[in-house]
């Protein structure tokens, strides 16, 4: 019965010393990684500036395309007011 506890004892110490080597071996691939996302943030922090000026450029155009349509809208819409009013006066006189 002794021999057999001996053996439980040290297969749990080296359990316990294999859980150590991997938790510090995992704890420096967190370190890597850590690393790796700090990296990665800095360069999206870059490319943000190239997004902003990209979507400033857009609000812009739009802003150009709405301002051509209601200009284009407004004159579709005066002719075809000039065209019911010529069409009544011309039911008028008959």
């Amino acid at each position: 019965m002794e021999v057999l506890q001996i053996i439980i004892y040290v297969l749990l110490i080296i359990l316990i010393a294999v859980a150590i080597v991997i938790g510090i071996k995992l704890i420096g691939t967190l370190n890597k990684v850590d690393a790796l996302v700090d990296d990665v943030n800095s360069k999206v922090k870059t490319l943000d500036r190239v997004f902003e000026i990209i979507d400033s450029f857009n609000n812009k155009m739009s802003l150009i395309g709405d301002s051509v349509i209601g200009f284009v809208s407004g004159g579709i819409k005066r002719l075809f007011k000039d065209r019911k009013k010529d069409n009544y006066d011309e039911e008028e006189e008959e």
